[in-house]
């Protein structure tokens, strides 16, 4: 490799590997440091990122590092799953906090509050690192496959609907817009499940490393629910 983009190219593409969790690319060892839910032989990974250019891997020599201890790394995943659930319970604590020191509980401003929160936070993630986070997207979600653009304009719809939401501008076409978005990017994380797929969620970008599966499509579906739960109460 020769430069940052040999670098995002031979990571794309190793990332794209149904089994490949997460993939550290380093340009001046140069290296990969890949985690696997279980193990590739470097044939496959050489087939991977000959798509990439001419590129050649080889393994490192630590066979220790390859195999891994199953049990460990099945407790890692279930591990990395606690920045959602912490973002998640910040975001309702606060947001419920905001309503008990009002005189009236409303559970409409509630659940207004705490989405907007929720496309602040996960938005901000991916600002972080715009690119990594394209990259990434474009593994599994259907419309960044074939429209890689839309993972460079995703975080900003999150944005724009976190602000929609807290403003209360539009607040009818604001919810149905958000049904619309993640339904679709529920269709992704669903297809890479049945497909027994595990690749790295892009949900908090790259900063945060997550593992695709059933807390993300919860966690889109939940905002397809609350939007849905909205609409009816504003009816």
């Amino acid at each position: 490799m020769t430069c940052n983009k040999c670098v995002t190219k031979v990571k794309s593409e190793l990332l794209k590997l149904g089994d490949v969790i997460t993939a550290e690319v380093q340009l001046n060892a140069p290296q990969a440091e890949i985690a696997m839910s279980k193990h590739i032989t470097v044939p496959i990974l050489q087939q991977a990122i000959d798509k990439a250019g001419p590129y050649t891997i080889s393994e490192a020599g630590h066979a220790g590092h390859e195999t891994g201890d199953d049990t460990n790394s099945s407790k890692e995943v279930g591990n990395s799953y606690f920045p959602i659930f912490l973002i998640f319970g910040f975001l309702a604590a606060i947001t419920f906090l905001i309503q008990i020191i009002k005189s009236t509980f409303s559970w409409l401003e509630w659940m207004n509050h705490f989405m907007a929160g929720f496309f602040f936070v996960f938005s901000f993630f991916k600002f972080l690192d715009l690119k990594g986070f394209a990259q990434g997207y474009s593994t599994y979600d259907v419309v960044a496959r074939k429209f890689p653009a839309w993972g460079y304009i995703y975080p900003f719809v999150e944005l724009l609907l976190g602000i929609a939401l807290l403003i209360g501008i539009f607040p009818i076409g604001t919810n149905i817009a958000i049904i619309v978005v993640m339904a679709v990017a529920s269709i992704g994380v669903i297809r890479s499940m049945l497909k027994k797929s595990i690749i790295q969620c892009a949900c908090l970008g790259t900063v945060i490393k997550l593992p695709l599966g059933k807390v993300t499509l919860v966690e889109d579906l939940l905002m397809v629910i609350m939007s849905a739960v909205m609409l009816v109460l504003m009816s």
